[in-house]
Parts: structure tokens; sequence; C-alpha cells
């Protein structure tokens, strides 16, 4: 297994690591600025390739941020780690999960966010956007740099399989299939609002964690991915809740 580092938008890298056994790859991403922030801390047992993935980027200990969509292993299984590594470095969450999960978890206090609140990052500017319960989780929420226009989308656009680094052919597709096989999103009546609110961002490029980048047309595959969940919380209505 290898971490590959891709630019995908100026002074943002990602950080990909295909697992062949699951057959399933795990994203991280880093903003270079003058306090470096880690969207997604990743497995424990990813850690050392993770880690050194960094250090290709810049200095480890030079982490100042760590933050992720929701509490799941995938998402923050080594924030201790990292926190360890980084001794500047500060765990960022939304309040609820803050208070729910990460202040128990966290080896250092972490800052809670609220919903729209800015981290100045020097260079990059990276807003909080509470999406609870999309895809998952009561704490989730996902990550904008507002200087680059990128949206860290977390688990929304889960595709099975290994990808290329950046992409512009349709990601909405693969992420149907996905689903079907994890069936992994909450369906509510706020979930495809959720993510149409996140298409009026107007994105330039998406940060997939689970699948490749894309620099197509985001806001238009945000608002394809909102209509299939459409039809599926409709279908699952209809059948009176359940899984299809």
């Amino acid at each position: 297994m290898e971490t590959r580092v891709t630019e995908i938008a100026p002074d943002i890298y990602r950080l990909s690591t295909y697992v062949e056994d699951a057959d399933f790859m795990f994203n991280q991403f880093l903003v270079d600025a003058e306090e470096p922030l880690l969207f997604h801390c990743g497995l424990r047992s990813l850690f050392p390739l993770v880690s050194q993935a960094v250090a290709r980027v810049l200095p480890v200990e030079n982490l100042r941020w760590i933050t992720f969509g929701h509490v799941e292993a995938d998402e923050c299984g080594s924030l201790n780690s990292w926190l360890a590594a980084a001794p500047r470095a500060r765990a960022a969450h939304g309040a609820m999960g803050c208070l729910v999960s990460v202040n128990d978890l966290a080896d250092r206090p972490p800052v809670p966010l609220s919903d729209g609140e800015v981290i100045d990052l020097g260079g990059k500017r990276v807003r909080r956007l509470e999406t609870p319960h999309v895809p998952h989780g009561w704490d989730a929420g996902l990550l904008f740099e507002e200087t680059t226009r990128t949206l860290f989308c977390g688990d929304l656009f889960t595709r099975i399989g290994d990808a290329p680094a950046l992409t512009e052919e349709e990601i909405v597709g693969p992420a149907v299939a996905a689903e079907d096989v994890f069936g992994a999103t909450c369906l509510t009546a706020a979930t495809a609002p959720a993510m149409r609110r996140l298409a009026g961002l107007e994105p330039q490029t998406l940060g997939l964690m689970h699948g490749p980048s894309y620099n197509g047309d985001c806001p238009q595959a945000l608002r394809d991915l909102a209509g299939a969940y459409d039809e599926r919380f409709a279908a699952s209505v209809e059948r009176g809740g359940g899984p299809g």
C-alpha cells in the first residue's frame, strides 16, 4: 500500500490510500497555509503512511488544525496520533460533536465550531458547515475552503474501487451504486435539501473522502445527488420505511 499525494487546487493536497483487500480508498486533505490544516485523520492503522505523505508537503509538526466530518474510525481514529506528532495542533469539530464525543476522545481539548464559523488559516479560509445526518451521524458536517472554493465532501459521493486523483467524469452514478451496496445514507426530509444548500455554495472542486476529487460541474453534481436521494426518500415513505 502507498499513500499518493496530489494537489487538487492551489495548496490543497489529496492524500489517498487505496486498500486493495477492501477495494476501497481512504482520502485525507491537507490545506497548506500559515496555519496548516488536515481534514480527516484516517484510521489508526494508516497513520504511518498518511503522516509520511503529509511530510512530503510540510513538516508534520507544523500542523495547527486537525478536523473531520463526524466521529467515525476512518475520520478520526488516528486523531491522538496526529496531536502527538504536532504539539501545537488543535482538534476542531462541530460544537455538538465536541460535547458528545470529542471532548472525551481527544488528548487535548478540541475547539468547538458553530455552523458557518470560519477559521482563518492565513492565506486560506475554511468554513464549518453543519449537515446533521447527512450522510450519517448526528454530528456530521463538512468544510468549505473559500479561497479555492473547494468543498470537502466527507462521505458524500462515496464509491467503491480505485479511481484517478482528479476527474471531470460524472460521479453520481458510482455513488448511487455504492449506496445500493452500503445503504449508509440517512433518508430524511432534510437529506436532499442539505445537498442542494451545498450546491448553492457553487464549489469549483469537490474533495471526496472515498473517491476521486472532482472538478466538473460541482453544483450540478450535488443537485443530481440530491435528486437521487429524493427518489429514495419518497420510495422509503411509500413502503413505510425500512431498507429498500
